[in-house]
């Protein structure tokens, strides 16, 4: 399929296909049978990046084929949410007839939210200057009316903020309304109504659960803000620096005080759990920690951190790659029963597919 080419109609054979690759492959384990959420037939992406494309007086955007590498040009992008969708054209012709703007634009990236406000990032190679930022400023004003949005330039070793490089996103879980910062060029669950799908379905299993919560790649705290009214106390690691300050930052925004980020790696905290040492300056005998989520990168949980969490009563495991979450549940089958497993189709029309898992221990 062609980067942006969709086909509603096949949608459900699409997303059906996928619900059964990832039963056959987990076959071999004992499992109940898998929850699916779906996602919007179109529309649905919060992010989108394209490269500009120079043809003579004409400006447009452009995607390459994954297989062939060949030049794709896009005048429509209907995977994308609605507001990147209607100010992708608009955008093309304010940059066309503003030379200031235009000038050797190398790609423009797209991030939104279902709060609706929209931050768009122009990337130049050449030198940005004062001039830049009056005209993008100007272009700012010119396009208010198609929804909240903001502007950032960049080029080699410079960033210009118009006001702010990072968007509010608004969720709703268990009739809740949370707000998330998220920064430009860093890791944001690309659709937004498929992560209220997950966090809900979370929040589900923890009402089940008690005492507190170890949590293992914690990002923004997308998880955590949801998880925290339901345990005492919510103990996030994550390593990235920027995602650490928008966690505490999300804290923050929302009131939340019973969830404390730490910068620890996977591998860190399970070598200082496992020797029984301090997180940090965090006194473990405080705690209680019998629940662990975790939501590793495609490659999985390392033999260290899957010795881990085979030492908690509940295990949460959100994966993005069903192989290596395989895997790790045929390591864990020995200590933990599967209680619930489901599926989340964050990115429709493509082999990927999110899946959730509640693990217990075996009486």
């Amino acid at each position: 399929m062609r980067p942006g080419q969709i086909t509603p109609e096949q949608y459900d054979a699409l997303l059906a296909d996928k619900v059964a690759h990832v039963s056959s492959i987990m076959q071999p384990l004992n499992h109940p049978e898998i929850e699916v959420f779906r996602s919007k037939p179109s529309h649905y992406r919060l992010r989108a990046e394209f490269r500009i494309w120079h043809e003579g007086d004409d400006l447009f955007h452009i995607m390459f084929d994954p297989t062939t590498k060949e030049r794709i040009r896009i005048d429509e992008f209907p995977i994308a949410d609605q507001r990147i969708s209607t100010i992708m054209p608009v955008l093309i012709e304010e940059l066309k007839a503003e030379p200031e703007l235009r000038h050797r634009i190398y790609q423009i990236d797209y991030l939104t939210g279902l709060s609706g406000e929209l931050l768009i990032t122009l990337i130049y190679k050449r030198p940005l200057t004062d001039a830049w930022q009056h005209a993008a400023q100007a272009l700012k004003q010119r396009l208010a009316a198609y929804a909240p949005l903001d502007f950032i330039g960049r080029s080699r070793k410079q960033k210009i903020e118009l006001d702010r490089d990072y968007i509010i996103e608004q969720l709703t879980v268990e009739q809740r309304s949370l707000r998330y910062q998220q920064i430009e060029n860093s890791f944001t669950q690309p659709n937004g109504e498929v992560n209220q799908h997950m966090l809900n379905w979370a929040c589900s299993i923890a009402k089940n659960l008690s005492d507190d919560l170890l949590e293992l790649y914690c990002g923004n705290g997308n998880f955590s803000l949801a998880l925290a009214p339901h345990f005492n106390q919510v103990i996030a690691t994550e390593i990235s620096r920027k995602s650490i300050r928008s966690a505490q930052y999300n804290c923050e925004l929302n009131h939340i005080s019973n969830v404390q980020v730490l910068q620890m790696s996977a591998e860190d905290v399970s070598a200082a759990l496992l020797q029984g040492s301090q997180l940090k300056k965090l006194d473990l005998s405080t705690l209680t920690l019998n629940t662990v989520l975790v939501d590793p990168p495609r490659a999985g949980l390392d033999s260290a951190t899957v010795q881990l969490v085979s030492r908690f009563d509940d295990i949460l495991y959100i994966s993005c790659n069903p192989e290596t979450l395989r895997m790790n549940l045929a390591e864990l089958d020995s200590t933990h029963s599967i209680e619930r497993f489901a599926v989340f189709d964050q990115f429709p029309y493509t082999h990927h597919l999110e899946c959730g898992v509640w693990l217990k221990k075996r009486a």
